[in-house]
């Protein structure tokens, strides 16, 4: 699937739906009801993954720590390679933000 046919008008309704949330409560609210259970654990092992790659960890690490397969593993890693530089965008944000604090 291209990046045009992926943003849509309802995907940019999302994400100005995500971008309205103000506290990490509203985001668990929004989150639990648009997601099932699975697809939120999905994400957040997803999530979890990019943090580990960025953090040197190998696949066997990975892995073991967060149930992922290895397709999953790879799928991140090529994102965090060659994808929009998304999870590099968030991760150095939290990063930032810890530090601040």
């Amino acid at each position: 699937m291209s990046r045009k046919e992926i943003i849509t008008e309802q995907t940019r309704a999302l994400m100005r739906g995500l971008l309205s949330l103000k506290t990490e409560e509203e985001c668990q609210a929004f989150l639990e009801d648009l997601c099932t259970a699975s697809e939120l654990q999905s994400l957040a092992q997803r999530f979890e993954v990019a943090r580990m790659l960025r953090g040197r960890a190998t696949y066997q690490e990975i892995a073991t720590k967060t149930g992922a397969s290895t397709a999953t593993i790879s799928r991140v890693n090529r994102c965090l390679n060659y994808g929009t530089d998304g999870y590099e965008l968030v991760l150095g944000r939290l990063q930032d933000q810890y530090l601040q604090d």
